[in-house]
């Protein structure tokens, strides 16, 4: 039995299997985790025990920095991963390459004493997504490149995702079916295992997550009413599709390293809207899966789930959980705190400059309105509050720009010159102002955003049973 299985009574942690386990590497024993211990874990799962993985999907330097400290603390795996529009050969929206996003991942994490071996890149929507517009030929090379160069940089957990159609592609009312959709997922897993197998005989085998009911990369508008809950036969037909095509052709091993299937389980959340999740109506899918007996599921668009919900979906074999925007969500809440902060201490004072980083920020997406005109709509009272507070938080695509950075910089400088004042503190981040009494931060600028980060991080954390 591996050391992240149940025993007989059910009873160890999560802790206490990968201390067990990742301690080894003080005795010389391998330092980089083998996939067998990532589906190891998530079986374990599957037998019983309420643990598994949380995946964090952000680029932005402060929140990865947040994230290993708190997988620090917790001595657990991280799982950190990009999307297919956010890096790729072209550089993405954050102009980084699968190259260029392993290094400074990686780069961080021994700056922050995290050891590799707890280290999990992963990639995700890896498709032909991002070229959909192009012809099938055209966006599937494109999407074979993808693929090659996140394996090639070390990414581990590969999300294959074949769901969109391209341009000369005939589609019915359901859309691309199923049966292209497997063999273009089998050809690039073809192009991951072949890079795999060029790599160095050191490197962990890559491991597949497989499925698509779940909004495309960046997400979409999810106004329209709870999303529906993927049907058994649907869930069950996929699994059975992708087994025989990958044995067809020579992906049997492959085939055994799929640790997960991404389904629809009823979350989702909108511009001011949550859909929570309701386990009454995802048991008959909990049941089948575990019948089925090798993978978890991976749930998507998990943000802004009350703490129980997250708990009852790792309970529920939902043991991959997926957070993102509600991450750069809670960044944007302290920076905005910290601004109030800075114009009722330091405004007027001579000598010094406003950040203004608010209303940078704003003029940045007025000017540059591509990453949110498609998500908001309504009034300009109502778009300028979109902008500034949805919980799709797409303004987490403009804290890069040179503008906002610049901006952000000088408040941050502003603020670690001058003393904040506990009263305000408590007006603006009271959250914080607890942690500052309690002497669990200082009230420096930074720490005050790493806790907030971290108050949501550890959310899941405590569902995965990583605390």
């Amino acid at each position: 039995m591996s050391d992240l299985e149940v025993g007989p009574t059910g009873s160890r942690t999560y802790g206490e299997a990968l201390r067990s386990t990742y301690m080894a590497q003080n005795r010389n024993e391998p330092t980089v985790p083998q996939s067998d211990d990532l589906a190891s874990l998530l079986r374990s799962n599957l037998k019983g025990l309420p643990v598994g993985l949380y995946s964090v999907c952000s680029a932005h330097p402060l929140v990865l920095k947040a994230a290993f400290r708190q997988a620090l603390e917790d001595q657990s795996f991280l799982l950190i991963e990009s999307t297919s529009n956010q890096v790729n050969q072209f550089g993405g929206y954050t102009g980084m390459t699968p190259d260029s996003f392993a290094e400074f991942v990686k780069g961080m994490a021994t700056g922050l004493g995290f050891p590799l071996s707890r280290l999990v890149l992963g990639g995700d929507h890896l498709g032909p997504h991002c070229w959909r517009g192009e012809g099938a030929d055209a966006a599937m090379a494109k999407a074979r490149d993808l693929v090659r160069g996140y394996v090639a940089a070390g990414f581990r957990k590969i999300h294959i995702d074949t769901s969109m159609a391209c341009a000369d592609d005939p589609t019915g009312p359901a859309g691309l079916d199923e049966r292209t959709k497997t063999d273009r997922a089998s050809d690039l897993c073809l192009i991951a295992e072949k890079t795999w197998r060029e790599l160095s005989v050191s490197s962990p085998r890559p491991v597949y997550v497989i499925g698509t009911e779940v909004p495309v990369p960046g997400g979409e508008r999810a106004d329209s009413g709870a999303p529906e809950i993927t049907a058994v036969e649907d869930a069950e037909t996929t699994l059975a599709l992708c087994r025989d095509v990958f044995q067809n052709r020579g992906l049997a091993d492959a085939w055994d390293r799929v640790i997960g299937l991404v389904v629809q389980p009823g979350v989702e959340f909108g511009d001011a809207v949550i859909f929570p999740y309701s386990r009454e109506k995802t048991r008959d899918l909990s049941r089948f899966i575990e019948t089925f007996g090798t993978c978890v599921f991976e749930a998507h668009s998990t943000d802004y789930q009350a703490p129980e919900a997250l708990r009852e979906l790792v309970e529920d074999h939902f043991a991959i959980l997926k957070v993102g925007p509600w991450l750069t969500f809670a960044l944007r809440e302290a920076v905005f705190g910290l601004a109030s902060i800075e114009q009722e201490w330091l405004g007027g004072r001579t000598g010094t400059r406003l950040s203004e980083v608010r209303e940078v920020l704003e003029q940045e997406m007025l000017d540059h309105p591509q990453e949110w005109k498609g998500y908001y709509r309504g009034d300009e009272h109502y778009l300028r509050y979109a902008r500034r507070y949805s919980y799709s938080d797409r303004c987490r695509y403009y804290w890069a720009r040179p503008l906002v950075a610049a901006a952000f910089h000088a408040l941050l400088e502003n603020l670690a010159g001058q003393p904040i004042p506990l009263p305000l503190l408590s007006q603006f981040l009271p959250l914080e102002y607890r942690a500052v009494r309690e002497g669990r931060i200082q009230p420096t600028p930074e720490e005050l955003i790493d806790h907030r980060v971290r108050s949501v991080l550890q959310l899941y954390s405590s569902a995965a049973g990583c605390a």
